[in-house]
Parts: C-alpha cells; sequence; structure tokens
C-alpha cells in the first residue's frame, strides 16, 4: 500500500512537472483581442501591415513659418507655378487657373491654402509635376476649393484629377477643403497619398481618392460622393503597395462602386467610417484591429478577393465594432475567397446571406450577431439566405451545420415522407417520380421560400441592382481606370 501511494505521489510530480514545462515551451506572443473573460485569442499578426513608419514628425505636423512666402491668386493672376524648394503662402480665388509645382526629384514643398478657390476648366486646380514630396497645409479656420471644371484635356493627358500628383503628397492641417471633380477623380497620387488633418468634402465622378502606392489616413474627416470607389489604391506589381491604412479619423463615404478599394491590404486601427457602397470593404486583405464601422451595402459588405498574385485572401477582424445591413438579393454580409477569422470586437451582420468563404470560418473570439441572434459558430452561406437549396443558409447545401431544411421539402423524418400521407411527395422507396425537380444551378437568385424564379440573361454569379434586380444593372466599371 505504501509503495502505491509513493508511486501515485511520484506520477503526480512528474505529471506536474510535465505540464508545467508544456506551458513555458507554448508561443505566448500575440494579442488578446478575444473580449471575453477567460478566452485568449491570437491575433495573425503576421497579415498586418507595418504601421511603424506609416507616418513621419513632419506629416503630423501644421506649422509652418509666418515669413514664408506669400502668393495670391486671381483672374487677371490665375497661374502660381513653384520651382524651388520652400513654403508657400496661397490665397485668393482664380475661375480658370492652376497651382503647379515643378521642382527638383529631391526637393520639398509646403503649400499653405489660406482661403483659396481655384478652378480649372480642363485640368488639374493642384498640379504636383515633379518634387521628393509635397505638403499641403489648411490653414486654421479658412475654407478652400480646387476644383475641375468638368472637363480634362490639357497638355498633360494623363491628368485625371481636380488634385493631381506624380510625387507623394501629404494633406494636413485644422482648415477644410473642398474637390469638386465632376468628369473624373477628385484626388489623384502616383505615389503614396496621406491625409493627416482637416476637414475635407469630396464629390466627384469617378475615384474620390485614387493612388498607386498607398492611402494613409489619421485624425481627419472626409465626406466623399464618389461614382466610382470612395478609396482607390490600385498597385499590382508590388506587394508592399496597393495598400489602404486607416489609423484614426471620421469617413462618410457614399459611393456607387466600392466604398474603400486596396489592391493588397485594407487595415483599420481606429476611426469612425459610415458607408453606403455596393460593396463596402475590398482587399485581397481586409484587417480591422479597431474602429466603429457601418456599412449598408447592395453586394458585398466586406470583401476579400484575390486582387494580388501570391497574397491568400483573408478576412481578420481582431476588434472594433462592425455593423452591416445588406441590401436584397444574392448579397453577402463578409465575403472570402479564403478565410474569415474573428478574434474579438463585435461583428453584426444583418441580410440573407451572412458569411461566405471558400477557406475556413473560425470564431476565437469576440461577438457575431446575425439577423440579431448571437451565433457561436461561423456559418457559410451562398447565394443568399436562409431556405435556399444550393446554400445560402440554414438547409442549403453551403448553409450552417445547424440549419433546417426549407419547409417545403419532406424529410424521411416528416410524418407524411411515406407517401401516404397528405402532403406525401415521395412515391415508396426507389421511386422518386413525384418529386420537385431541383432548381436550375445556374439561378443566381432565390425567394425567401426557397423557390427560384426565372434565372436573369447571364450565368452563375450574375451582377445586380440595389434592389435586387439581376437582370438591368451595367457593367462594373473598370477599376483600373
Amino acid at each position: 500500500m505504501k509503495k502505491i501511494k509513493i508511486l501515485i505521489l511520484i506520477t503526480a510530480i512528474i505529471t506536474s512537472a510535465a505540464m508545467l514545462l508544456s506551458g513555458c515551451g507554448q508561443n505566448n506572443e500575440g494579442t488578446d483581442v478575444s473580449g471575453k473573460t477567460g478566452t485568449t485569442a491570437q491575433a495573425d499578426t503576421s497579415v498586418w501591415l507595418d504601421t511603424s513608419d506609416m507616418f513621419t514628425d513632419r506629416d503630423l505636423t501644421a506649422d509652418y513659418d509666418d515669413t514664408a512666402t506669400k502668393l495670391e491668386l486671381s483672374d487677371g493672376n490665375p497661374e502660381v507655378k513653384i520651382t524651388e524648394a520652400g513654403t508657400y503662402v496661397i490665397s485668393g480665388s482664380t475661375s480658370d487657373g492652376s497651382i503647379t509645382v515643378d521642382v527638383s526629384d529631391d526637393d520639398k514643398v509646403q503649400i499653405v491654402l489660406s482661403g483659396v478657390s481655384v478652378t480649372s476648366k480642363t485640368g488639374a486646380a493642384l498640379y504636383v509635376k515633379s518634387a521628393d514630396k509635397v505638403f499641403i497645409t489648411l490653414a486654421d479656420g479658412t475654407k478652400n476649393t480646387l476644383a475641375n471644371g468638368g472637363a480634362f484635356g490639357g497638355d498633360d493627358d494623363s491628368i485625371d484629377g481636380a488634385v493631381f500628383s506624380k510625387s507623394d503628397i501629404v494633406f494636413g492641417g485644422s482648415g477644410t477643403l473642398t474637390v469638386i471633380s465632376t468628369a473624373a477623380h477628385g484626388i489623384v497620387g502616383k505615389d503614396d497619398v496621406k491625409i493627416t488633418g482637416g476637414t475635407y468634402e469630396i464629390t466627384c465622378g469617378s475615384h474620390g481618392i485614387d493612388a498607386n502606392d498607398s492611402i494613409r489616413i489619421t485624425g481627419a474627416s472626409l465626406t466623399i460622393t464618389a461614382g466610382k470607389d470612395g478609396l482607390h489604391c490600385d498597385n499590382t506589381e508590388d506587394s508592399s503597395k496597393g495598400f489602404i491604412y486607416i489609423k484614426s479619423g471620421e469617413l462618410s463615404i457614399n459611393a456607387d462602386d466600392d466604398g474603400i478599394h486596396a489592391t493588397t491590404t485594407l487595415q483599420t486601427d481606429g476611426g469612425t467610417l459610415n458607408i453606403k457602397a455596393a460593396e463596402g470593404l475590398e482587399a485581397t486583405r481586409v484587417i480591422i484591429n479597431d474602429g466603429t464601422i457601418s456599412i449598408e451595402a447592395s453586394d458585398d459588405g466586406i470583401n476579400a478577393a484575390k486582387k494580388f498574385d501570391g497574397i491568400t485572401p483573408i478576412v481578420q477582424i481582431n476588434g472594433g465594432k462592425i455593423t452591416i445591413v445588406m441590401g436584397p438579393g444574392d448579397t453577402d454580409g463578409v465575403d472570402s475567397n479564403g478565410d474569415i477569422i474573428i478574434n474579438g470586437g463585435t461583428v453584426d451582420v444583418t441580410g440573407n446571406s451572412s458569411f461566405d468563404y471558400d477557406g475556413t470560418g473560425t470564431i476565437n473570439g469576440g461577438t457575431v450577431i446575425v439577423n440579431g441572434e448571437e451565433v457561436t459558430t461561423l456559418p457559410n452561406q451562398f447565394m443568399g439566405g436562409p431556405g435556399g437549396n444550393m446554400g445560402g443558409g440554414p438547409g442549403g447545401m453551403r448553409g450552417g451545420t445547424e440549419g433546417n431544411p426549407p419547409s417545403d421539402v419532406i424529410t424521411s423524418a416528416t410524418p407524411e415522407a411515406d407517401g401516404n400521407g397528405e402532403n406525401g411527395t415521395f412515391s415508396p422507396p426507389g421511386n422518386f417520380s413525384e418529386r420537385p425537380q431541383m432548381p436550375d444551378s445556374d439561378s443566381t437568385d432565390r425567394n425567401k421560400n426557397g423557390t427560384f424564379p426565372q434565372k436573369p440573361g447571364f450565368g452563375f454569379g450574375g451582377n445586380k441592382n440595389a434592389d435586387g434586380d439581376n437582370t438591368v444593372r451595367p457593367e462594373r466599371p473598370d477599376k483600373n481606370t
């Protein structure tokens, strides 16, 4: 008996030591983003942007030298051309003129807009032709306007924005800036576009802000009405570019296409975003670490699609409060061609199809609400809505595992399933001649009761209007323009 007790004691000591060593060997690096007591969800930071040098000290300051060169625009003096590095304070207005920066590739220029109103009838009101970097500072308490008159076609036919920069451009300060470009884009940057302060109202026929390398926003307020995308960053040659980063600020976007569109990564670390668009957020990787995001969409609320070769699509939500309200039809609240991982925050989706993913869907923490009900496992819905025979909700082929089949389908668990009941649809075993036919898999929509209407004139995955009519929506505009 004594030997048995000693053996038990030795076994307990060995087991405890093994557990301790095992715990020491675990990799506990990461962020606790679960938001739930007793749960530690490790966010995959390997897909995050490196934010350590997103903004320089000068990017974030609105200071300028009061002794700077002062220039005034008028219809009699409509053109300002800056050919040397330095700081320039500009005021005045012109109905057909421009501000042009053309300095060495090594030079930096600061332009202080102090009550400026510039319209260029056929070009950019502000054109950065050459520079290392240009800082646009909105003077405190001032209202400024940069506008295109409704057409483009000057000496440089590549210009397609009311503000057009071939170099890095940074907007800051505490004043206001209105940008108008009914014919094309609002602000165009062929390198980086940064906005670090001020209030902006952008109205345009195409993209609100269009950049090649990156769009970075902190501490600013933007209201954008766009004929295509609100924010658009497109670079298919360099995986370290083509991204959009939002650290803080307030964004209100009403766009005919995407609210925010990036080729590689779209990451929010804070801020308040209110978006009404065909698609709310779209990129190859959508990373939400924090922020309050409200989306009303007629296509996908959040979409991770493969837009850059070599990058796997993913939606990763680590925090924040996300509310998504979807329009009718073949719409998805959160859609990923890869994985959807929710580590924290609150995700509240209202719509026919809440989540659709081709890889895995995981809830490690946080709160996920689908049509008013909290869920603990991520549903995978396809082709819009509960009851669809081809998926799209409970009972569908790709629906959630806890779903029930549509009420108009008889199963072996139904009393009338033997074929003899009043509603029986099965003949004796082996004879299914009276069973309703499975709908045509090419159909792209269904009614809520699971029946399929007449399919539209195009096949699987067709476009749709905001009202759910799949037959008349025009072609989606080319996002590379």
